[in-house]
């Protein structure tokens, strides 16, 4: 294996290339303990104890002081280790740790952040949040059936929406029900659901 080339990844760290294709990132200590210099061989057991030992233990300390901190999907996890340099392999190896430590629980996230979010926001945009996060739609589904997400749950979040903006929809005008409507509609709300709140909500927010 030859190393073709050295980059700087920060102030501290280098990207390595290993036959022309990105290998890893270490600390520009550690090239000088491993002998890492471009148009050099590196040893097969200098590479396995690099990502086997040295960056797989790094990615499982990267990936539990990110969680010690806030929930994380499994997606967003293995967006910061990919960000941070590590191998496919040493990112595979912490996740399957976190999820096996109960670390990682996409599940536990997606019923935690439904729970605080159900009644300000539509079905549909907290399905599309928790999909760009790498939730599962299978899964997404599922919880709304257990979290019985009924039509009273999403009226409560456009009624809650209705008295943010202090709105009125006895005394509204024709023009301010429909744009105000719009607005609801583009927050993915039913329309009849919609139309029903807009028309009977009082100022305080709750309906007649």
């Amino acid at each position: 294996m030859l190393i073709t080339g050295i980059s700087e990844f920060d102030r501290k760290r280098s990207k390595i290339f290993i036959d022309e294709e990105f290998a890893f990132v270490l600390y520009k200590g550690e090239l000088k303990l491993y002998g890492i210099k471009e148009q050099e061989e590196i040893s097969e057991a200098a590479y396995n104890e690099i990502v086997g030992g040295v960056l797989v233990k790094r990615a499982r300390l990267r990936a539990a002081n990110l969680l010690a901190k806030r929930e994380y999907t499994e997606h967003q996890i293995r967006c910061k280790l990919k960000e941070g340099g590590y191998p496919l392999i040493c990112i595979d190896t912490a996740i399957e740790f976190m999820k096996e430590y109960h670390y990682l629980d996409d599940e536990r996230y997606a019923i935690s952040y439904l729970a605080s979010r159900v009644e300000r926001k539509s079905r549909k945009q907290l399905s599309m949040e928790l999909m760009n996060r790498g939730i599962d739609k299978t899964l997404i589904d599922t919880l709304f059936g257990e979290a019985e997400c009924s039509r009273e749950t999403e009226a409560k979040a456009v009624r809650s929406l209705l008295k943010k903006k202090k709105f009125c929809g006895l005394d509204a005008s024709y023009e301010e029900k429909q744009k105000m409507s719009a607005y609801l509609y583009r927050k993915g709300f039913s329309t009849d659901i919609i139309q029903n709140e807009v028309n009977s909500c009082q100022f305080d927010g709750e309906g007649s």
